[in-house]
């Protein structure tokens, strides 16, 4: 179920006028699934006990997600636009791959960089440089516990769930990578590259095992069957290879298609058909069990970039094509325009190992999808939300009509701008105004959830004090971080050994006793106190010199009447740290201190006149 959501801002501040956002739609798919799990019941003679969806807008509150609705895929086509979603630094979008859980859409760039899109209200989350050059596949293991990606440069990288890079293989030297794909136990994974190989590794090991070799030219795609030990691939010398993993044989050729493959792909459910479109602007779908094709796909007018299989809907196949038209097809609807006649299936003819192909044409078409090539689509797990990447540098998020909707087949991703704008459908200047608004929220989502995701600088340890920085000095003479002041070197770091006390032991200072004691010749002479440059400990608290016989003051101690000596510098065992002393300054005893930090809106008004967040958040 979609819902829209409206935020508004205060205008009455000191920055001047502020614009007001304006909707941005949220898909809540939560309230369909409860519904269908809290209403399921067993089939009896194929009747549901769930009422029908009827036309009209009270019914958008009892939608069903397309899995309660097995035998309607037309009513889980994606013909409603609900969001585009653009980065600050716009890339083209290569991948589009959603999160297992279906929370994300994660999207790889040609920059290396992977971002993160919320799944229900489309807003960035954040973004990462994942590669040091185009990302051109990314998938994820059966087991939902791993992430593999690969890049122009020939180098795979295993990811975590949370995005942690564990591992990076070399795989092919310096040959883009244009397809990968796991084995249905997820021990074993399958590349394509343009050195026209086909190359098998050993997951845990990152090790390769067995190289394909049988494509004459650049191998563009390939795919592992979901439950058997088969692959397929296609290549630029127009043909379609299927293969035997474990002997590393070619098993046949499939020939039908008259130009580059782009994309080859099993049915992820039962996987007895395979799909493949290529520059030759059709697309084919063959059946295992005859090995041959059994339906046309028709209706692109350019080439067929890319496809892909509905996760419930063995029958509804959506294609992207390099003039950014985004067409879906149902299998067992022809949809053949006026005056064109229908063919039959084989599998309904006489002769179906020799019938030609049945044709079939779109069931829906969405002919302004993009501005550019259709680069990368992936369904949502739940199968209601359609993504969609494009060389225009966007990615959008498509989603199915809602009951008694029709506002949205007449919107401009059918008719085009000017068709769209000739019917008072839609208006470039409040076009321009939405796009604009559209690239700002992504911006200040942009600027409000990055983080910088660089590790802090690791600094120095001091020796035997755990949590305490070394100083490290800077330019003006002070020190940054720990203790404020220059440490002695390690050598000369060392306290004075105690003295030796009498047997009995000391039970109480009395300076007569002590000088007693000292004339005697009983106690030796104390060490020199202190550390070489740093001058003598301090005298205990409340310590009366008077006390003391003349003559009898220790050196480097003040005699009584004097004025009190400068702070020292060793206060508690530790040199440099005193009370109150917050780092070191101008001379001895002088003290460091920091200045009032300035307001946030000042902050945002110095950042403003740099030219910097122009709209104020």
């Amino acid at each position: 179920m979609d819902r829209e959501y409206q935020n508004t801002y205060d205008r009455n501040f000191d920055g001047g006028y502020r614009r007001q956002t304006g909707k941005r739609a949220v898909t809540d798919y939560g309230s369909s699934m409860v519904q269908w799990m809290r209403n399921r019941q067993p089939h009896y003679k194929g009747a549901s006990k769930i009422e029908m969806e009827r036309p009209s807008p009270s019914y958008i509150a009892d939608m069903l997600p397309p899995i309660a609705k097995p035998h309607n895929p037309a009513e889980a086509i994606p013909a409603r636009h609900l969001h585009s979603s653009l980065n600050k630094a716009r890339h083209a979008v290569n991948v589009v791959k959603w999160t297992p859980e279906g929370r994300r859409l994660l999207t790889g760039s040609y920059s290396g960089e992977f971002t993160l899109w919320n799944g229900t209200a489309f807003n960035f989350e954040t973004i990462m440089q994942a590669h040091d050059v185009a990302i051109r596949t990314a998938i994820y293991s059966h087991n939902e516990d791993w992430l593999i990606s690969a890049c122009n440069d020939g180098v795979i990288k295993y990811w975590q769930p949370n995005f942690n890079n564990v591992k990076a293989i070399q795989a092919h030297d310096d040959h883009p990578i244009r397809g990968m794909a796991f084995s249905p136990n997820d021990t074993k994974f399958v590349t394509a590259s343009d050195d026209a190989t086909l190359k098998i590794f050993d997951f845990a090991g990152g090790v390769e095992e067995s190289t394909l070799t049988g494509h004459n030219w650049d191998a563009k795609s390939v795919d592992w069957h979901p439950h058997k030990g088969l692959l397929v691939s296609g290549s630029k010398d127009h043909q379609v290879k299927l293969w035997d993993p474990r002997i590393g044989r070619c098993l046949t050729t499939l020939h039908g298609h008259k130009n580059t493959l782009t994309k080859t792909l099993f049915e992820p459910l039962q996987g007895q058909l395979l799909a493949t479109c290529g520059r030759d602007s059709v697309a084919r779908i063959f059946d295992l069990r005859m090995m041959r094709d059994i339906c046309l796909i028709r209706g692109h007018e350019k080439e067929v970039a890319t496809l892909t299989w509905h996760p419930f809907h063995t029958c509804l196949l959506s294609t992207g094509g390099n003039d950014g038209s985004i067409y879906h097809y149902l299998l067992n609807e022809p949809n053949a325009p006026p005056n064109t006649s229908t063919s039959i299936p084989p599998y309904d003819s006489a002769d179906p190992t020799n019938a030609p192909a049945q044709t079939i044409y779109p069931a829906h078409r969405l002919q302004h999808a993009h501005d550019a090539p259709v680069w990368s689509l992936d369904w949502h797990p739940l199968g209601h939300i359609l993504a969609s990447g494009s060389n225009d540098r966007v990615t959008r998020f498509w989603t199915r009509a809602r009951p008694g909707e029709t506002d949205c087949f007449n919107d401009r991703w059918h008719l085009g701008e000017a068709a769209s704008e000739s019917q008072s459908n839609w208006h470039r200047r409040a076009g321009n105004f939405s796009t604009r608004d559209e690239e700002e929220q992504e911006m200040e989502d942009e600027a409000n959830g990055l983080v910088d995701q660089t590790m802090p600088s690791k600094q120095p340890i001091l020796p035997g004090l755990p949590g305490l920085t070394q100083p490290t000095p800077a330019n003006d003479g002070t020190s940054v971080g720990g203790a404020q002041r220059p440490l002695p070197p390690s050598g000369d770091f060392s306290f004075p050994p105690p003295p030796i006390l009498p047997p009995g032991g000391i039970p109480s200072f009395d300076p007569e006793k002590f000088a007693e004691l000292l004339a005697s010749g009983q106690l030796p002479p104390p060490p020199p106190l202190g550390i070489p440059g740093q001058g003598p400990p301090p005298p205990p608290p409340n310590f009366d010199f008077s006390k003391f016989p003349p003559g009898m003051i220790p050196p480097g101690f003040p005699p009584p009447g004097a004025p009190p000596m400068p702070h020292s510098s060793f206060v508690n065992g530790l040199p440099g740290l005193g009370p109150g002393d917050s780092g070191g300054g101008g001379g001895a005893g002088a003290v460091r201190r920091r200045g009032p930090l300035p307001s946030q809106q000042e902050s945002l008004r110095e950042e403003q006149k740099r030219g910097k967040y122009r709209p104020v958040r």
